[in-house]
């Protein structure tokens, strides 16, 4: 399944999806990501998805992270993107909105006990998170 809110970007996407014949397994949700997230789940879609893929606005990180860990089956992986925010995470004198809710969000990851994680430092960063 995928999540996004822009017809336009999206046909761009289903272009690949066409040359990749993967198309037949995708199933795009053109809504925002929140709405949809909340209807898989109060359909009774918790613990079904093996992965979770979260690249969308800073803001609702925490929020499309314990949707996703709902969703996700024990055993299954989440993937966040954009965790080093081009390093700012790791500056003082970042301060912006967008970067404080990153880290904050890094942060919230790091003391998560229902999950394990492993960061990797390519490209702006991603977090590996195991449900257990």
């Amino acid at each position: 399944m995928a999540c996004d809110v822009s017809e336009e970007y999206t046909a761009i996407a289903q272009r690949y999806w066409q040359q990749a014949g993967v198309a037949h397994k995708v199933d795009l949700r053109i809504a925002p990501a929140l709405e949809t997230l909340d209807h898989l789940l109060a359909t009774g879609e918790a613990n079904t998805f093996d992965f979770a893929f979260i690249d969308a606005d800073k803001g609702n990180y925490d929020n499309y992270y314990e949707r996703s860990l709902q969703l996700v089956r024990p055993g299954g992986l989440i993937v966040v993107d954009n965790v080093l925010w081009s390093g700012r995470v790791a500056d003082p004198q970042a301060q912006d909105e967008r970067t404080a809710k990153i880290r904050a969000f890094n942060q919230k990851l790091h003391a998560d006990q229902r999950v394990t994680l492993s960061m990797l430092a390519i490209a702006d960063g991603l977090t590996l998170v195991l449900k257990r």
